[in-house]
């Protein structure tokens, strides 16, 4: 990227940097190779869900011996079938891919789970089951435990949704919910050998938490799952409550045989994504810091945190000199907050970024452009958006008081009305929240 100028074009810099993250993230055939074991004895099954299942299954068609045999099963969320492998899937692909939804489940993702955990059934010793798995699976395999319908998991999830509970506690309650993650999927594959194949979205890269865990070990239990409804207030049916406090929907644990032999590869990372972004930025003459890929918090407060750090370098060369690229991943989180009227639309990187642009109060010469990586902040069509020193001034211009739009939880409405959404189509990869701030 030599031939880019940072600063003279700084959101066509910034947008460079994401494509780099989102490039070092797909699980193209290269990268996915050399994780795949010899074809075994027995049958090959592929098994997975994601929003980067899609990739993934294309990946592992084309890396996949042409003579040996494979079949299987994959779901991923809608309008995340990448096109060659959906024109591959019409002549001759061996491995499905269906289409669910995302962030709340529905009936298309309830009959694909089932088929899955079907596919499980009656496996041996000889055979190989691959996993494929990205963030979003919590979502697209949507299995109801007995005695749990689709309706009450899709309004426990939307609850948690809105609550501002982090990922893993989210996932810590959908597996004690479900009858195929936290382990269960393992548990129905078994004896067959399991390799999983993990795209993480997730702070710490936990395969515990990537997709809710349907084939390691869960640490967690249903007195964890019945903390964090209680901490956010999250109503339950009494029945689910009973079965909880009962410890009946306890998912396999650390040591259960079922995991014998079974490994686990992490084929793509948030912290792959932020060392990309930092050697494209690099490489165009601009100095890259690394933050962390694990920041978690309430989204508009990182965005203040953020923006500090950002007005520190800008005034006062502190902790790193100008011009600079700070990076930074991870899962925030946003709690939606009851307002009159219209609900506001918005997701963890819009928020973030109308919190940092609070904050920054229109700094000279500080850019950030903040996205996830899935092209999805939220459930809105942008993957984010960008704040300029002059976001809060064009606000103004159009009569728009940012601080409302905050507190409505609208921050696709504010960044729409300036036009400074980020819209990229479907990334078809998955390793969560990216931020790049370019002080120059």
């Amino acid at each position: 990227m030599p031939h880019l100028n940072p600063t003279a074009d700084p959101r066509r810099f910034l947008r460079s940097l994401f494509d780099a993250a989102v490039g070092a993230a797909l699980p193209d055939a290269a990268r996915i190779a050399p994780f795949l074991p010899p074809p075994p004895t027995g049958r090959t099954l592929v098994l997975g869900a994601g929003k980067a299942g899609g990739a993934m299954a294309a990946a592992v068609e084309a890396a996949w011996p042409a003579g040996a045999p494979m079949s299987g099963l994959v779901v991923t969320r809608y309008d995340y079938l990448p096109p060659a492998f959906a024109e591959l899937q019409r002549r001759a692909a061996r491995i499905e891919v269906v289409e669910a939804a995302h962030p709340v489940p529905d009936d298309a993702g309830r009959r694909a789970a089932a088929r899955i955990a079907a596919l499980a059934q009656g496996l041996h010793a000889d055979d190989l089951v691959l996993c494929l798995m990205s963030g979003g699976a919590s979502s697209l395999l949507a299995l109801p435990a007995e005695g749990v319908t689709l309706d009450e998991k899709r309004a426990i999830n939307r609850a948690l949704l809105k609550s501002g509970a982090a990922i893993d506690e989210m996932n810590c309650v959908r597996k004690h919910l479900s009858a195929i993650k936290g382990g269960r999927l393992a548990k129905a594959c078994a004896p067959a050998r399991v390799v999983t194949l993990l795209v993480s979205d997730v702070p710490g890269d936990s395969p515990a938490i990537i997709g809710s865990g349907p084939t390691v070990p869960d640490p967690t239990t249903c007195a964890d799952a019945l903390a964090v409804l209680d901490r956010y207030a999250i109503d339950v049916p009494p029945s689910i409550r009973a079965r909880l406090e009962r410890g009946e929907l306890e998912t396999p644990k650390p040591g259960d045989a079922a995991f014998a032999g079974n490994v686990v590869h992490l084929i793509a990372t948030p912290q792959q994504s932020l060392d990309a972004a930092a050697a494209a930025a690099r490489a165009a003459g601009v100095e890259a810091h690394i933050l962390g890929d694990e920041i978690e918090g309430e989204s508009r407060e990182v965005g203040k945190v953020h923006a500090a750090l950002a007005r520190q370098v800008a005034r006062r060369g502190q902790p790193f000199t100008r011009p600079c690229v700070v990076l930074s991943g991870g899962e925030t989180t946003v709690t939606v907050r009851p307002a009159a009227g219209a609900p506001g639309r918005g997701g963890r990187a819009t928020e973030f970024l109308l919190g940092c642009a609070l904050a920054l109060q229109g700094e000279a010469g500080v850019h950030v452009l903040a996205a996830d990586t899935d092209s999805i902040d939220g459930s809105e069509t942008n993957a984010g958006a960008f704040v300029t020193p002059d976001t809060l001034a064009r606000a103004a211009a159009l009569g728009l008081v940012p601080r409302s739009f905050l507190d409505r939880n609208d921050a696709y409405g504010f960044f729409d009305a300036l036009g400074d959404l980020v819209v990229t189509g479907p990334t078809f990869t998955n390793v969560n929240d990216f931020r790049a701030m370019l002080i120059s």
